[in-house]
This record gives C-alpha cells, structure tokens and sequence, in this order.
C-alpha cells in the first residue's frame, strides 16, 4: 500500500463522523458531502505525518469549510428571506439505510435542523461542536476566532435558543405512522374537524417554496387545516417515507417531486410540520425510495 492509499484509508475511517458533523452544519447533505471532500482535498496536500491527531484535524476543517458555507448561504441574494426548510435525508417507511441512520444518530430531526437554521453560523457551530460533538471550546475558539470564553457564550446563546424553540418529538414509530395516515386521510377527505382532531391547538407549518415562490409560516390548527384542505385539492399523491428517522411524505404532482413534509409529533398530535417545496433544493435530494 503506497502513501496515497494509507491516507485514504485513514480518510475513510472518519468519513462519517465528517458528514455527521457537516449534516449538523449545514442541513444538506449534500453541501455535507462538498465540505468532507474539500477536506479530503486539503488532506491530501498536506503533510499528515505531521498532523498528531487526524480526527480532530479533520474535524476543524470540516467545521472552517462549513462555517464559510453558512455565511456565504447568508448573504446569497438568491437564498430565500423567512422560512427555510433544511433538506432532509430520506428513506423508505419501512426501513432506514444504515449510512443514513449513522449520520443521524442522536436523534437529529427535521424540526431541530430548522431551530439551527435561526442561529447564527458562529452560533451554530460552537453548538453543534460542543454540545453536540463534545469538543472543548479552547479547539472551538480558533475556527471561530474568538476566545475559548466567547465561544462559551455563542453556544450558551444557541442551546437556550435550542431549548425554547425546539419540541422533543414522540419517537414511537407506530404512533407517527397513525397520526399521519390520520391526517392525510382527513385532507383527502376534506374533513375540516378530522384534521383538528390531530392537530395541537398551537400546531406550527412551515412551507419553503424556495425564491420564486411564497415561504411560509402559519399557526394555529384551524389555520394549518385550511392550508392542508387547499393542498389537498392539487391532485397531489403523498407516499410515506421516513423522513431525517421519523414518519413523513413525499409528495408528487403528475408523476414529478412536489414537496417532502415532516411531522413532529408530541403526545399524540402533530405539534409542527416541515415542507420543503422548494424546485432546486428537492433537485438535490435522493428521491430514489419513489421508484421503489
């Protein structure tokens, strides 16, 4: 084995804790899999004889790439103002590809990755990594250029933020499965008070149509169950797919992606729904589970 191949080797060991944390990041997976080769890139010209410990080097230019993408994203005139739905991993209802499930693990749904979309990037990645990851913020403070106590702060900021926006979903797959049949029986149906019934009273739907189209946020059950009434008369088909490990949909319109929908389910209503509508970011997306 040569030099180039040992190092590959090497790369690869770390390949998914690189998109865990990338995933973590950016919430696409595909921006993910961009930053961990432009780490393999920077590997490569580099020295690693002289790097004592790869996982973390690694890590931070994962994390530099990453941070340089959230605040390019941020003043992109094309990147749409308001609601912004992360692009989630999909998988079949029935079963999660195992690559998936390990970029996934801790539990990372759609409706966390959307309270991370709000921070900022320097908040953001002083969370993810330490709270997270578990990385000591004196490694933290450099990617960030601030001091290890600064640091402190950005994720202090970030995880009371996390606490009071984020809802921690019921995981019971089952339990999701018959809410959301339930609820998309009720839309097809037109059932006004079927779609109340399995809706919290403070339900929140955000729907990222992308920049051509109206970004969203609506609340309130009466209000989601009219806009569910109004989709439901779009001729759209839904299948169930997981969605970032919980039950979801894919939806399509004449036989082409439409939107992708994740629920968050807590005591047995849908507390809050996640749609990603958008025609460029669905582009990005492994929709193959469609074809199945």
């Amino acid at each position: 084995m040569d030099e180039r191949d040992w190092l590959a080797e090497r790369f690869e060991e770390h390949r998914t804790h690189l998109r865990a944390v990338a995933y973590r990041m950016l919430g696409s997976l595909s921006e993910a899999d961009d930053a961990v080769q432009e780490a393999w890139i920077r590997l490569s010209r580099t020295d690693a004889s002289r790097v004592e410990n790869l996982g973390g080097w690694l890590t931070t230019v994962v994390a530099r790439v990453s941070l340089n993408m959230l605040r390019s994203r941020k003043v992109r005139r094309e990147e749409p103002i308001g609601v912004r739905v992360p692009e989630p991993i999909l998988d079949r209802a029935d079963a999660m590809d195992p690559e998936h499930e390990a970029v996934l693990a801790d539990s990372v749904g759609l409706a966390l990755l959307v309270v991370l979309e709000n921070l900022s990037p320097a908040e953001r990645l002083a969370f993810v990594l330490h709270d997270i990851f578990a990385m000591p913020f004196e490694e933290i403070a450099p990617i960030v250029d601030r001091s290890p106590e600064a640091a402190r702060q950005l994720a202090s900021r970030a995880r009371r933020r996390v606490r009071g926006e984020y809802t921690v979903p019921d995981t019971d797959l089952a339990t999701q499965r018959r809410i959301v049949d339930a609820f998309l029986a009720a839309a097809r149906d037109g059932d006004f008070e079927a779609l109340l019934e399995v809706l919290d009273p403070d339900v929140v739907l955000r729907a990222d149509l992308g920049p051509a189209g109206e970004s969203r946020e609506l609340r309130g059950a009466r209000a989601v169950a009219g806009q569910a009434l109004f989709y439901s008369r779009l001729g759209l088909v839904t299948r169930p797919a997981l969605v970032n490990g919980a039950l979801g949909g894919v939806s399509t319109k004449d036989g082409e992606p439409f939107a992708v929908g994740g629920y968050t389910i807590r005591g047995g209503k849908i507390v809050e729904i996640d749609i990603l509508a958008d025609p460029e970011r669905l582009r990005h997306l492994d929709l193959t589970i469609l074809n199945d």
